[in-house]
């Protein structure tokens, strides 16, 4: 049996694998095919190009070897930014390298203003710099609704019906209406600028964290201070969402004969709810909580750039924004692999849960 289970471990891997190098060769193509980058990038030439004659202009050069220079630098750049090249060889040869976790320098200005940190930067470095601040935000804010839905969804589910039940689901659809990004413009006013107890500039997290390593305690208490309110704003956008997905997972187990049987037993409450409904549903939710755990890496675009926060979210913002190909394809490659690396656990737990899964 250990034989077959590794065998269908290992055909997972392929297939897991096979999806990674697909999205990344996707990417490049999306990329690159439709001409973005290429727009972007010529862009940013146009800009530098006219600062360049600008500052040619107030050192009284002559019209015609202004003309000149300016000719030169364009050339100089077109070949910097790789627009003297097909798109095919200035983007899929990312793509190749991203998968050999070779991810290039970053070449946006404004994607270096996210991570903090001055040009000449690589891709990894950048990566590796922002991570952690998403991780402080978004992930401690999925694994808090996490924990407190797996302790109260089983328990919400049992009572079905009650006025714990009608309030969660009320709950649930009011906060999956609210856009999460209004709800941080809410908080940032009353709890920042009216009643002056939350922070209004969130961009000292970095400060923070480049100290946890030298002073632990004190660079701690700076990143609670900084990261309560965006974390608190959202467990109260997605924890309805959370609630609600994981009763009605436990409500289909609620009303099996099993669970009927141990309460006519007189089993406790409590232990009806974790051993004859959290154990039996826990390879759907654990699925759940990985692959949003995972899913948080990415960030949230919009919410991060109500708090300005400097994370994951930001980052793939500036480089969208200024056509930054190496950046781009270096977070998509990321969060993709790990997603799959997720989704590979996932394989891995379930063999472990639940015994079925290995017949």
């Amino acid at each position: 049996m250990v034989g077959r289970t590794a065998s269908v471990l290992a055909r997972r891997a392929v297939f897991l694998s096979i999806a990674l190098v697909l999205i990344m060769i996707l990417t490049a193509v999306i990329i690159g095919a439709s001409g973005y980058d290429e727009e972007v990038l010529r862009a940013i030439i146009g800009t530098e190009l006219q600062a360049y004659r600008q500052a040619l202009q107030r050192q009284n050069i002559p019209a015609t070897k202004i003309q000149e220079l300016v000719e030169q630098r364009k050339q100089e750049l077109m070949h910097i930014y790789g627009l003297d090249k097909p798109w095919t060889a200035r983007v899929l040869p990312m793509a190749w390298r991203a998968l050999k976790l070779d991810l290039g320098y970053v070449k946006s200005n404004a994607v270096a203003d996210v991570v903090g940190k001055q040009p000449p930067l690589t891709v990894k470095d950048a990566i590796l710099t922002v991570l952690p601040r998403t991780l402080v935000m978004l992930t401690v804010a999925e694994l808090i609704c996490a924990v407190i839905a797996l302790r109260l969804a089983p328990l919400i589910a049992y009572k079905r019906g009650s006025l714990l039940d009608k309030s969660v689901i009320a709950y649930a659809a009011f906060t999956n209406a609210l856009p999460l990004w209004w709800l941080a413009l809410i908080a940032v006013f009353v709890f920042g600028y009216e009643l002056r107890i939350a922070p209004t500039d969130y961009r000292i997290i970095i400060k923070y964290i480049n100290e946890f390593t030298s002073n632990p305690v004190d660079a701690m208490k700076g990143i609670i201070e900084v990261s309560w309110l965006p974390v608190l704003v959202v467990v109260i956008g997605l924890l309805g969402g959370w609630l609600y997905g994981i009763r009605a997972i436990a409500i289909r187990v609620v009303n099996e004969d099993y669970v009927y049987v141990a309460k006519a037993k007189g089993v406790p409450e409590e232990l009806v709810v974790k051993r004859y409904i959290l154990r039996v549903i826990l390879g759907p939710v654990l699925t759940i909580v990985i692959l949003a755990l995972a899913g948080s890496i990415g960030g949230f675009i919009i919410t991060e750039s109500v708090f300005d926060w400097p994370g994951m979210g930001s980052l793939y913002y500036a480089a969208i924004e200024s056509g930054d190909a190496p950046t781009l394809i270096g977070l998509i490659y990321i969060t993709t692999l790990v997603y799959i690396l997720a989704r590979f656990l996932l394989e891995v737990i379930y063999i472990l849960v639940d015994p079925r899964v290995r017949y």
